[in-house]
């Protein structure tokens, strides 16, 4: 298996083979929980007009997003893991629409399979890979707003890669590196309310959702839901 590492959007649109795309500052993390507590499926939406417009054409339960790490008018709760954490999912469908990971796999043109992932599932992530047995595999750390390269994005996309190729990994290591970072003191910002610190708790929590997130095609619009 061939392991490649990018980042940001430019990555996403060259990526090739078995794509993921990380998004662990919140997408991906909040769409790991969800489906994990029982949400059906997650329709991925990059723009917020047309994901409003979708849920209701389509019947979604929910839409969850952000412009900016705010949630966006009209959308049902932010790109919050702990928000969603509080409500019942069982059997529900959202319209998940963010700037970085949601964008970043609709960026990917050409792939194998595409698959969404941050560090509460990037075990499951990589034992899904193996057992599909890919030649080639491209993880590709979106950032902040898939324009400039964070931490815990690029962290978490070497942390995957060591997992495929049976390295041992420091797992207080990337949680000190990532709780020093830039992108983390936004978690203990009390002028920044939309990003709640139990969001960071969340998704620090390495490996702890059993949950590989699948993104495929319905219909020309992209859906993720659990593999199996």
């Amino acid at each position: 298996m061939k392991i490649v590492i990018d980042s940001l959007i430019t990555g996403a649109a060259k990526a090739e083979g078995a794509v993921v795309i990380i998004d662990v500052f919140r997408a991906f993390t909040t769409a790991a929980l969800a489906i994990s507590r029982g949400a059906k499926k997650i329709y991925m939406v990059s723009d917020i007009d047309d994901a409003r417009v979708l849920k209701h054409k389509v019947g979604a339960d929910y839409c969850v997003g952000e412009v900016d790490g705010k949630k966006p008018v009209g959308f049902d709760f932010g790109n919050s893991p702990y928000e969603i954490s509080q409500i019942e999912l069982k059997n529900k469908s959202l319209i998940l629409s963010t700037r970085a990971g949601v964008v970043g796999v609709n960026s990917v043109k050409s792939s194998d399979v595409i698959m969404g992932a941050s560090l509460v599932n990037a075990a499951s992530t990589c034992q899904w890979l193996q057992r599909q047995s890919f030649e080639k595999v491209t993880i590709v750390a979106m950032g902040w707003a898939g324009m400039v390269r964070t931490d815990e994005d690029e962290i978490c996309a070497m942390y995957i890669r060591n997992l495929l190729e049976n390295r041992k990994t420091d797992y207080k290591a990337i949680k000190n590196i990532i709780l020093s970072s830039s992108h983390s003191s936004k978690f203990d910002d009390v002028n920044l309310p939309w990003y709640h610190c139990q969001d960071r708790d969340i998704a620090l929590d390495i490996d702890s959702i059993d949950c590989p997130i699948v993104i495929s095609s319905e219909e020309d619009i992209l859906v993720a839901k659990q593999g199996f």
